[in-house]
């Protein structure tokens, strides 16, 4: 008996290498443990979450450090940032130039600031909710998400303050934004108009970055021109400047104000107090009122962009209408092939024959040799193609049901179904439709090429959220 004993004792180790289940207690299948069940708040299935997900182990190696990094800073919520500097420099009259670079690059900064502060400010509430998060699972210490939220804002401030005082002025005030969210607005009432506040802010730090730019080149090219005190005058915030080769920005329309870009900001800002809204419940679900609202306004701004444009855009100057021509004359103010008549009641205007200093009469203009003739083609002309302005209320229309078919949907869905996956869906969709939104809100304003260079950053988004939840 002894002997039988001491030969089954002998043996109980080989028989534990090849048992079919480890102490984990996880089933082995080909060799090889089978991965835990998935849940739902993970993105990939499933009711509940995992505690033990992520969990640090010793071999952790570099990448699943950038792996961690990533999730924290959320980059595939990245692109639906630069339309709004974009959206704002449109809004302004100018084409993107050196201040709208720097006000992407704040914006950006200023962005995974809050990310990483949110993630630290909830630690011991994802801990419950969500542990697989970075901070919970141990992956990223407390400390070192809270340094590189603090680093990430000194970095944003500093890219605003070189375009400008009135930019740093903007980016200091959505940093405060973005930390009184984070800290302790977003668990009270004000928390969604806090984070429209940010969103709203952060357009209008692109308008006033690229309009402080233009001015500020303008008056040093202007300043080297002329001698004289009156070489170095300078240039008011919205002036309409020269335009040049030597100027940063492009102008694009009228010079305005950044003042004018307060209604895009607005629509903006109202979209993000939607996706706000309903975010808060995504890690429990249950809503069904709040997408619901959320839907119809979605739908209203869509509406009210598209309304916007028809009407006349401020800085443009007003169209004669049927009252400027006489009873009985063959004047027509707006055909291209009639000068402006003079007017009646003009006493000042010189008579024909006579000369006033500082009046300088109209030459004749010389016929266009190089124009074609008619019936003759010349390569390169094409009379029937639509120009940029033709071709902007179609962009238009084609941004805002980009922006009504990322966001509809899972707005539906959710309140169709309040579950937590189909709640962080909505926000993940109301995340990604800021691109068409900003892209809608550039064309308004009369920058085509702006609105397409931010649709450019769907697909990015599109592929990197399927790797990287943005919310």
């Amino acid at each position: 008996m002894r002997r039988l004993l001491l030969s089954a004792l002998g043996a109980l180790p080989a028989a534990l290498r090849a048992a079919p289940a480890g102490l984990n207690g996880r089933a082995v299948r080909g060799g090889r443990p089978a991965a835990a069940p998935d849940d739902g708040l993970s993105g990939t299935g499933g009711t509940a979450p995992a505690p033990d997900r992520h969990r640090p182990s010793p071999g952790r190696g570099r990448g699943d450090t950038v792996r961690a990094w990533t999730e924290l800073f959320r980059v595939s919520a990245l692109f639906s940032v630069p339309g709004d500097a974009l959206a704002g420099a449109a809004a302004v009259g100018r084409s993107p130039g050196r201040g709208t670079a720097l006000a992407i690059g704040a914006s950006l900064c200023l962005y995974e600031a809050g990310m990483a502060l949110n993630d630290w400010a909830d630690r011991e509430e994802d801990a419950v909710d969500r542990p697989h998060r970075p901070i919970p699972s141990g992956r990223i210490s407390p400390s070192a998400a809270l340094g590189a939220a603090g680093a990430l804002t000194a970095a944003g401030l500093a890219l605003a303050a070189r375009a400008g005082r009135p930019a740093l002025a903007v980016a200091t005030g959505l940093a405060a934004t973005v930390w009184a969210y984070d800290l302790h607005l977003k668990h009270t009432k004000a928390g969604p108009a806090a984070m429209a506040a940010a969103r709203s802010l952060d357009l209008l730090l692109g308008a006033t970055a690229t309009a402080t730019a233009m001015s500020t080149a303008t008056a040093t090219s202007y300043a080297g021109t002329g001698p004289g005190p009156r070489a170095t005058r300078p240039m008011r915030l919205g002036a309409v400047p020269p335009t040049g080769p030597d100027n940063v920005a492009r102008a694009v329309g009228p010079a305005r104000s950044p003042l004018a870009a307060l209604p895009a900001a607005l629509v903006l800002g109202a979209h993000t107090y939607g996706v706000t809204a309903v975010s808060r419940h995504e890690a429990q679900g249950g809503s069904t009122a709040v997408p619901l609202a959320v839907l119809a306004t979605t739908t209203a701004l869509a509406a009210a962009v598209l309304a916007t444009h028809q009407r006349q855009r401020p800085g443009e100057p007003a169209r004669p209408g049927p009252a400027a021509t006489a009873p009985g004359s063959s004047y027509r103010p707006d055909h291209p092939h009639h000068p402006p008549a003079p007017s009646m009641l003009d006493l000042g205007a010189p008579l024909p024959g006579t000369y006033r200093p500082g009046h300088h009469p109209t030459a004749p203009a010389l016929p266009d040799l190089g124009a074609p003739q008619p019936g003759t083609y010349r390569p390169g002309h094409h009379p029937h193609r639509p120009t940029a302005p033709a071709l902007t209320p179609l962009l238009l229309t084609a941004f805002t049901g980009a922006y009504l078919r990322t966001a509809g949907p899972p707005l539906l869905h959710a309140a169709l179904n309040p579950s937590p996956p189909l709640t962080q869906r909505a926000v993940g969709g109301g995340i990604r439709a800021m691109i068409p939104l900003q892209a809608a809100l550039a064309a308004r304003a009369g920058a085509p090429g702006s609105g397409l260079a931010v649709m450019a950053l769907v697909p990015l988004a599109r592929s990197l959220a399927r790797k990287v939840s943005p919310t």
